[in-house]
Protein backbone atom coordinates (compact mmCIF):
# COMPACT_ATOMS: atom_id res chain seq x y z
CA UNK A 1 0.00 0.00 0.00
CA UNK A 2 2.71 2.44 0.80
CA UNK A 3 3.90 2.02 -3.13
CA UNK A 4 0.70 3.98 -4.00
CA UNK A 5 0.88 6.78 -1.21
CA UNK A 6 4.87 7.81 -1.38
CA UNK A 7 4.45 8.20 -4.43
CA UNK A 8 1.31 10.16 -4.33
CA UNK A 9 2.89 12.94 -2.13
CA UNK A 10 5.51 13.10 -4.82
CA UNK A 11 2.56 13.45 -7.97
CA UNK A 12 0.99 15.97 -5.71
CA UNK A 13 3.74 18.58 -5.70
CA UNK A 14 4.62 17.90 -1.89
CA UNK A 15 8.28 16.96 -1.88
CA UNK A 16 10.76 19.38 -3.41
CA UNK A 17 12.43 17.10 -6.03
CA UNK A 18 13.52 18.41 -8.90
CA UNK A 19 13.60 15.93 -11.68
CA UNK A 20 15.90 15.34 -15.01
CA UNK A 21 14.97 11.75 -15.34
CA UNK A 22 16.76 9.73 -18.16
CA UNK A 23 15.32 6.78 -20.05
CA UNK A 24 17.45 3.72 -21.20
CA UNK A 25 17.27 2.35 -24.97
CA UNK A 26 14.72 -0.09 -23.88
CA UNK A 27 11.85 2.14 -21.86
CA UNK A 28 8.66 0.95 -22.42
CA UNK A 29 5.76 3.14 -23.84
CA UNK A 30 2.98 4.93 -22.69
CA UNK A 31 1.12 2.60 -25.19
CA UNK A 32 2.16 -0.36 -23.49
CA UNK A 33 0.57 0.78 -20.01
CA UNK A 34 -2.83 1.71 -21.60
CA UNK A 35 -2.38 5.31 -22.34
CA UNK A 36 -1.98 6.92 -25.73
CA UNK A 37 0.29 10.00 -26.47
CA UNK A 38 -0.87 13.36 -28.09
CA UNK A 39 1.18 16.10 -28.81
CA UNK A 40 -0.18 19.51 -29.47
CA UNK A 41 1.83 22.37 -31.25
CA UNK A 42 2.14 25.46 -29.07
CA UNK A 43 4.28 28.02 -30.98
CA UNK A 44 7.57 26.59 -31.67
CA UNK A 45 6.93 24.15 -28.54
CA UNK A 46 5.69 20.54 -28.78
CA UNK A 47 3.28 19.73 -26.18
CA UNK A 48 3.02 16.34 -24.97
CA UNK A 49 -0.14 15.24 -24.10
CA UNK A 50 -0.87 11.85 -22.08
CA UNK A 51 -4.62 10.63 -22.47
CA UNK A 52 -6.60 7.07 -20.90
CA UNK A 53 -9.76 6.42 -22.39
CA UNK A 54 -11.87 3.23 -21.75
CA UNK A 55 -10.22 0.65 -23.41
CA UNK A 56 -12.50 0.24 -26.97
CA UNK A 57 -13.88 3.73 -26.58
CA UNK A 58 -11.03 5.82 -27.55
CA UNK A 59 -12.70 7.23 -30.17
CA UNK A 60 -16.07 7.00 -28.37
CA UNK A 61 -17.95 10.89 -27.96
CA UNK A 62 -17.29 11.52 -24.42
CA UNK A 63 -17.12 14.18 -21.66
CA UNK A 64 -13.13 15.27 -21.21
CA UNK A 65 -11.47 15.97 -17.98
CA UNK A 66 -8.16 17.84 -18.19
CA UNK A 67 -6.08 17.22 -15.00
CA UNK A 68 -3.32 20.04 -14.27
CA UNK A 69 0.06 18.51 -13.21
CA UNK A 70 0.99 20.32 -9.79
CA UNK A 71 4.77 21.59 -8.88
CA UNK A 72 7.30 18.99 -9.41
CA UNK A 73 8.81 18.66 -13.11
CA UNK A 74 8.58 15.32 -12.52
CA UNK A 75 7.85 12.34 -15.49
CA UNK A 76 4.31 11.66 -16.24
CA UNK A 77 4.23 7.84 -15.66
CA UNK A 78 7.15 6.00 -14.05
CA UNK A 79 7.22 2.37 -13.62
CA UNK A 80 9.24 -0.26 -12.98
CA UNK A 81 9.13 -4.28 -12.98
CA UNK A 82 5.43 -4.23 -11.41
CA UNK A 83 3.85 -2.31 -13.87
CA UNK A 84 3.01 1.81 -14.14
CA UNK A 85 2.81 4.06 -11.18
CA UNK A 86 -0.19 6.16 -10.75
CA UNK A 87 -0.67 9.17 -12.85
CA UNK A 88 -3.53 10.18 -11.32
CA UNK A 89 -4.42 10.97 -7.71
CA UNK A 90 -7.81 9.09 -8.12
CA UNK A 91 -8.57 5.77 -9.37
CA UNK A 92 -9.98 6.51 -12.70
CA UNK A 93 -11.18 3.34 -13.49
CA UNK A 94 -14.82 3.73 -12.89
CA UNK A 95 -15.28 7.33 -14.56
CA UNK A 96 -13.72 6.17 -17.89
CA UNK A 97 -17.03 4.89 -18.04
CA UNK A 98 -18.41 8.69 -18.87
CA UNK A 99 -15.27 10.39 -19.61
CA UNK A 100 -11.78 10.41 -21.01
CA UNK A 101 -8.50 11.94 -18.88
CA UNK A 102 -5.73 13.64 -20.36
CA UNK A 103 -2.99 15.55 -18.70
CA UNK A 104 -0.16 17.62 -19.71
CA UNK A 105 3.74 16.44 -19.37
CA UNK A 106 6.18 19.12 -17.91
CA UNK A 107 7.69 20.88 -20.55
CA UNK A 108 11.43 19.49 -21.39
CA UNK A 109 10.40 16.41 -18.99
CA UNK A 110 9.87 13.00 -20.69
CA UNK A 111 6.66 11.19 -20.07
CA UNK A 112 7.85 8.22 -19.05
CA UNK A 113 10.79 7.13 -16.55
CA UNK A 114 12.11 3.92 -15.62
CA UNK A 115 12.55 3.51 -11.71
CA UNK A 116 13.48 0.00 -11.05
CA UNK A 117 15.20 -0.24 -8.43
CA UNK A 118 15.35 3.24 -7.53
CA UNK A 119 13.05 5.45 -4.97
CA UNK A 120 10.86 7.60 -6.89
CA UNK A 121 10.85 9.49 -3.70
CA UNK A 122 13.95 10.61 -3.94
CA UNK A 123 15.88 9.80 -7.36
CA UNK A 124 14.68 12.76 -8.83
CA UNK A 125 16.53 15.62 -6.24
CA UNK A 126 19.43 14.69 -7.76
CA UNK A 127 19.51 15.81 -11.28
CA UNK A 128 18.85 19.58 -12.29
CA UNK A 129 15.61 20.29 -13.89
CA UNK A 130 16.98 21.07 -18.47
CA UNK A 131 17.23 24.68 -19.03
CA UNK A 132 14.22 24.45 -21.72
CA UNK A 133 11.85 23.19 -18.57
CA UNK A 134 12.93 26.24 -16.60
CA UNK A 135 12.41 29.15 -19.09
CA UNK A 136 8.87 27.80 -19.12
CA UNK A 137 8.58 27.41 -15.38
CA UNK A 138 6.23 29.87 -15.11
CA UNK A 139 2.37 30.24 -14.32
CA UNK A 140 1.78 32.39 -17.84
CA UNK A 141 3.40 29.65 -20.15
CA UNK A 142 1.17 27.02 -18.22
CA UNK A 143 -1.87 29.23 -19.01
CA UNK A 144 -1.10 29.65 -22.22
CA UNK A 145 -0.15 26.63 -23.31
CA UNK A 146 -2.91 24.50 -21.83
CA UNK A 147 -5.59 26.73 -23.14
CA UNK A 148 -3.85 25.61 -26.76
CA UNK A 149 -4.23 22.11 -25.33
CA UNK A 150 -8.00 22.63 -24.36
CA UNK A 151 -8.56 24.38 -27.74
CA UNK A 152 -7.04 21.42 -29.87
CA UNK A 153 -8.65 18.88 -28.22
CA UNK A 154 -12.25 20.44 -28.07
CA UNK A 155 -11.96 19.79 -31.62
CA UNK A 156 -11.31 16.07 -31.24
CA UNK A 157 -14.90 13.82 -32.91
CA UNK A 158 -14.21 11.94 -29.45
CA UNK A 159 -14.61 14.85 -27.62
CA UNK A 160 -18.05 16.32 -26.06
CA UNK A 161 -16.86 20.00 -26.58
CA UNK A 162 -19.81 21.17 -24.47
CA UNK A 163 -18.54 19.46 -21.02
CA UNK A 164 -14.97 19.36 -20.84
CA UNK A 165 -13.80 19.99 -17.27
CA UNK A 166 -10.81 21.40 -15.81
CA UNK A 167 -9.39 20.27 -12.26
CA UNK A 168 -5.92 20.63 -10.54
CA UNK A 169 -4.48 20.11 -7.00
CA UNK A 170 -1.71 22.22 -4.95
CA UNK A 171 -0.42 24.35 -7.75
CA UNK A 172 -1.96 23.22 -10.20
CA UNK A 173 -5.00 25.40 -8.82
CA UNK A 174 -3.70 28.85 -9.90
CA UNK A 175 -3.45 27.44 -13.31
CA UNK A 176 -7.38 25.77 -13.37
CA UNK A 177 -8.13 29.48 -12.17
CA UNK A 178 -7.42 31.14 -14.61
CA UNK A 179 -8.33 28.49 -17.29
CA UNK A 180 -11.90 28.90 -15.83
CA UNK A 181 -11.66 32.68 -16.09
CA UNK A 182 -11.26 32.16 -19.76
CA UNK A 183 -15.07 32.57 -21.69
CA UNK A 184 -16.66 29.50 -23.51
CA UNK A 185 -13.41 27.38 -22.51
CA UNK A 186 -14.46 24.63 -20.13
CA UNK A 187 -17.72 23.75 -18.37
CA UNK A 188 -17.17 22.91 -15.06
CA UNK A 189 -13.59 23.49 -12.65
CA UNK A 190 -12.23 21.91 -9.66
CA UNK A 191 -9.62 23.74 -7.57
CA UNK A 192 -8.18 21.65 -4.60
CA UNK A 193 -5.90 22.75 -1.57
CA UNK A 194 -5.10 25.51 -3.56
CA UNK A 195 -4.77 28.96 -1.99
CA UNK A 196 -6.73 32.02 -3.46
CA UNK A 197 -4.45 34.54 -1.87
CA UNK A 198 -1.14 33.04 -3.45
CA UNK A 199 1.58 30.04 -2.65
CA UNK A 200 3.19 32.46 0.32
CA UNK A 201 0.49 32.77 2.31
CA UNK A 202 0.35 29.45 2.97
CA UNK A 203 4.38 29.25 3.24
CA UNK A 204 3.69 31.97 5.81
CA UNK A 205 0.66 30.18 7.48
CA UNK A 206 2.87 27.05 7.94
CA UNK A 207 5.95 28.94 9.33
CA UNK A 208 3.30 31.28 12.11
CA UNK A 209 2.10 28.08 12.97
CA UNK A 210 5.22 26.67 13.87
CA UNK A 211 6.53 30.21 15.80
CA UNK A 212 9.47 30.26 13.28
CA UNK A 213 10.65 33.75 13.21
CA UNK A 214 13.41 32.45 10.52
CA UNK A 215 11.71 31.22 8.12
CA UNK A 216 8.73 34.36 8.28
CA UNK A 217 11.66 36.63 7.75
CA UNK A 218 13.07 34.67 5.33
CA UNK A 219 9.91 34.43 3.11
CA UNK A 220 9.99 38.02 3.21
CA UNK A 221 13.50 38.50 2.25
CA UNK A 222 12.56 36.23 -0.23
CA UNK A 223 9.89 37.75 -2.02
CA UNK A 224 11.65 41.43 -1.55
CA UNK A 225 14.18 39.78 -4.17
CA UNK A 226 12.09 38.74 -5.97
CA UNK A 227 9.76 41.76 -6.44
CA UNK A 228 13.22 43.61 -7.50
CA UNK A 229 13.60 41.19 -10.41
CA UNK A 230 10.70 39.43 -11.26
CA UNK A 231 11.43 37.75 -14.56
CA UNK A 232 14.76 36.44 -13.46
CA UNK A 233 15.17 32.40 -14.07
CA UNK A 234 17.71 31.14 -12.53
CA UNK A 235 16.85 27.27 -12.15
CA UNK A 236 17.20 27.11 -8.69
CA UNK A 237 14.23 25.76 -7.79
CA UNK A 238 11.03 28.41 -7.49
CA UNK A 239 13.43 30.67 -9.27
CA UNK A 240 12.11 34.70 -9.30
CA UNK A 241 9.40 34.17 -12.49
CA UNK A 242 8.07 31.14 -10.87
CA UNK A 243 7.56 32.63 -7.52
CA UNK A 244 5.93 36.17 -8.74
CA UNK A 245 3.27 34.30 -11.09
CA UNK A 246 2.41 31.65 -8.35
CA UNK A 247 2.32 34.26 -5.31
CA UNK A 248 -0.04 36.52 -6.58
CA UNK A 249 -3.43 36.49 -5.55
CA UNK A 250 -5.88 34.37 -7.28
CA UNK A 251 -9.29 35.69 -6.11
CA UNK A 252 -9.98 38.28 -8.71
CA UNK A 253 -9.64 35.61 -11.51
CA UNK A 254 -11.75 33.08 -9.30
CA UNK A 255 -14.45 36.36 -8.76
CA UNK A 256 -14.37 36.59 -12.19
CA UNK A 257 -15.25 32.89 -13.46
CA UNK A 258 -18.75 32.44 -14.54
CA UNK A 259 -18.90 28.52 -14.83
CA UNK A 260 -19.42 26.05 -11.78
CA UNK A 261 -16.21 25.87 -9.38
CA UNK A 262 -16.02 22.89 -6.71
CA UNK A 263 -13.58 24.12 -4.09
CA UNK A 264 -12.43 21.64 -1.98
CA UNK A 265 -9.86 21.68 0.74
CA UNK A 266 -8.69 19.67 4.17
CA UNK A 267 -9.39 21.82 7.17
CA UNK A 268 -5.19 21.90 8.56
CA UNK A 269 -4.13 22.39 5.22
CA UNK A 270 -2.33 25.61 5.47
CA UNK A 271 -4.29 27.40 2.61
CA UNK A 272 -7.47 26.97 4.84
CA UNK A 273 -7.96 31.06 5.63
CA UNK A 274 -7.41 31.80 1.43
CA UNK A 275 -10.52 29.00 0.85
CA UNK A 276 -12.29 30.67 3.55
CA UNK A 277 -11.55 34.12 2.78
CA UNK A 278 -12.68 32.95 -1.47
CA UNK A 279 -16.20 31.75 -0.22
CA UNK A 280 -16.25 34.99 2.15
CA UNK A 281 -16.38 37.25 -0.62
CA UNK A 282 -18.25 35.07 -3.21
CA UNK A 283 -21.18 35.27 -0.46
CA UNK A 284 -20.47 39.14 -0.50
CA UNK A 285 -20.91 39.43 -4.29
CA UNK A 286 -23.57 37.07 -4.04
CA UNK A 287 -21.80 34.70 -6.29
CA UNK A 288 -23.66 31.22 -6.40
CA UNK A 289 -21.28 29.35 -8.84
CA UNK A 290 -19.13 28.36 -5.99
CA UNK A 291 -19.36 24.94 -4.30
CA UNK A 292 -17.39 24.52 -0.82
CA UNK A 293 -16.58 21.60 0.60
CA UNK A 294 -14.15 21.09 3.16
CA UNK A 295 -12.86 17.52 4.77
CA UNK A 296 -12.06 17.90 8.40
CA UNK A 297 -8.93 16.77 10.08
CA UNK A 298 -7.18 16.50 6.53
CA UNK A 299 -3.99 18.22 5.53
CA UNK A 300 -3.00 19.66 2.37
CA UNK A 301 -3.13 16.33 0.61
CA UNK A 302 -6.11 14.91 2.22
CA UNK A 303 -4.10 12.50 4.68
CA UNK A 304 -5.89 12.50 8.03
CA UNK A 305 -3.19 13.01 11.20
CA UNK A 306 -2.64 10.16 13.92
CA UNK A 307 -0.81 11.11 17.30
CA UNK A 308 -0.14 14.38 16.00
CA UNK A 309 1.65 13.03 12.66
CA UNK A 310 0.64 12.72 8.85
CA UNK A 311 -1.32 9.12 8.75
CA UNK A 312 -0.31 8.00 4.95
CA UNK A 313 -2.64 4.98 5.84
CA UNK A 314 -5.30 7.18 5.87
CA UNK A 315 -5.75 7.70 2.40
CA UNK A 316 -8.69 9.82 1.43
CA UNK A 317 -8.30 10.70 -2.68
CA UNK A 318 -10.43 8.12 -3.55
CA UNK A 319 -13.55 9.61 -1.14
CA UNK A 320 -12.32 13.61 -3.08
CA UNK A 321 -12.32 11.95 -6.23
CA UNK A 322 -15.99 10.44 -6.25
CA UNK A 323 -17.20 13.94 -4.44
CA UNK A 324 -16.10 16.06 -7.26
CA UNK A 325 -16.41 13.80 -9.89
CA UNK A 326 -20.09 13.32 -8.92
CA UNK A 327 -20.37 17.18 -8.36
CA UNK A 328 -19.69 17.72 -12.75
CA UNK A 329 -21.53 14.91 -13.72
CA UNK A 330 -19.02 12.61 -14.64
CA UNK A 331 -19.37 9.66 -11.50
CA UNK A 332 -20.98 7.06 -13.48
CA UNK A 333 -24.75 6.28 -12.46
Amino acid sequence: MMRFWGLLLLLLGRLALPANAQTNPTARTVEEFGYRRQVVMFGRDSVQVLLLSKPGEEKLRKPLLLWVQGSLPTPLLLYDQRGAYPVFPFHPKKVLETCHLAIVSKPGIPLTADVTGKNPNVIFQRSQPPAYYCARNYLDYYVRRDEAVLRFLKKQPWVEAGRVVIGGHSQGTAVVAHLAAVPGLVSRAVYLSGNPLGRLMSMLAEARQEADTAAVNWIFRRWQAVVADPARTDCQGDDPRNTYGFAASELPVLLRTRVPVFVGFGTLDHGVAGDDYLRLEATRQHRTNFTFREYPGREHNFFGFKDGQINYDDFYWDQVGEDFLRWAGLWPR
